[in-house]
């Protein structure tokens, strides 16, 4: 069974995968698959281009997880929404030497919803569950992950709202 962990850069999908990893069980980091597809660079946006049509269509499947922001176009068999409080996804995104730009767009592409939507349109509503990382260390939402993964916890979405972080007028 794939299952995939998507969400905004900066959610914690890579420290989520590391500690599923750390348990033992199979994680690729998408960004290591995406080399021979990258086509160049917008830097205006700071973002690597790539064929991401191809790169889906040619990703050979895995039983575990696969966890990056654009985890949720594969066939994944369940797929988990890392969420985080906009507020603190611009620090952690600010940590990251990620420019106000960027920062900004993605801290409202959160507010938005955006990766969730974007899965909702292309998966069963039983195979998603949408996690709030915000304040949670990675065991605990690793916990919550394997219950889902193994139908102990149902599918959980749309329970999340930060459209009041939205900045009307920037």
């Amino acid at each position: 069974m794939m299952c995939g962990i998507t969400g905004t850069p900066g959610t914690g999908k890579s420290r989520i995968g590391n500690e599923l990893a750390r348990r033992g069980l199979t994680v690729i980091h998408l960004t290591d698959t995406i080399g021979p597809y990258v086509t160049g660079m917008d830097e205006e946006r700071d973002t690597q281009i790539f064929d991401v049509e191809r790169w889906a269509e040619e990703f050979v499947p895995v039983d575990g997880f696969v966890e990056g922001h654009f985890a949720h176009l594969l066939p994944c068999d369940r797929i988990i929404v890392l969420r985080c409080r906009p507020d603190v996804l611009k620090s952690r995104l600010a940590l990251r030497k990620y420019r106000e730009k960027k920062i900004r767009e993605n801290a409202e592409a959160e507010a938005l919803d955006s990766c969730l939507i974007e899965t909702f349109e292309r998966y069963d509503p039983s195979q998603i569950l949408e996690l709030d990382t915000t304040g949670r260390d990675a065991a605990f939402c690793a916990d919550q992950i394997g219950r889902f993964v193994k139908g102990e916890t149902p599918a959980d979405f749309g329970h999340i709202d930060w459209s009041s972080f939205l900045e009307i007028g920037s």
